[in-house]
């Protein structure tokens, strides 16, 4: 079954693509919350022609976001959290406290396309997150986390 996403679905795909689903998946869960609708040859005519109309609004969009990129590469991120025995830290630092740091910097960026391999980060040292910006515009933010 081919549908036509309305939003971003994780590990499926983007806003506008055309997927193939399995029926059920499609029937049951993505057209009865609205995150698709169904790939008819109407519905396609209808998605290439605002494709057609966003396309000058997106290469901007683009820019901007490779603008962001730039500056996000050129950040040198600290976080401080409290440490217990040796390099162990009381709680944990997550994606949420990434977008903290980011948004002091002036960047604001939801916590939601702030991916850190494992999750959540219980020691001190050097780190990375891959910052979605646009569906082509990812980029690796290295970040330290040191003690108080």
């Amino acid at each position: 079954m081919q549908v036509i996403l309305k939003q971003d679905v994780e590990n499926l795909g983007f806003a506008d693509d055309i997927v193939e689903v399995k029926s059920g998946y499609g029937r049951n869960f993505l057209i009865p919350t609205r995150k698709a609708v169904l790939a008819t040859e109407s519905a396609k005519k209808v998605l290439a022609e605002t494709l057609k109309q966003r396309a000058y609004k997106e290469a901007k969009i683009v820019e901007e976001a490779n603008a962001t990129a730039e500056a996000i590469k050129g950040l040198e991120i600290k976080l401080t959290s409290k440490v217990g025995q040796g390099t162990k830290l009381f709680g944990s630092i997550s994606n949420v406290d990434v977008a903290e740091a980011l948004n002091k910097a002036g960047h604001s960026i939801e916590r939601k396309f702030i991916k850190i391999a494992g999750g959540v980060i219980k020691r001190t040292g050097k780190y990375n997150a891959a910052i979605r910006l646009h569906r082509t515009v990812t980029v690796d933010l290295e970040f330290e986390i040191i003690g108080e």
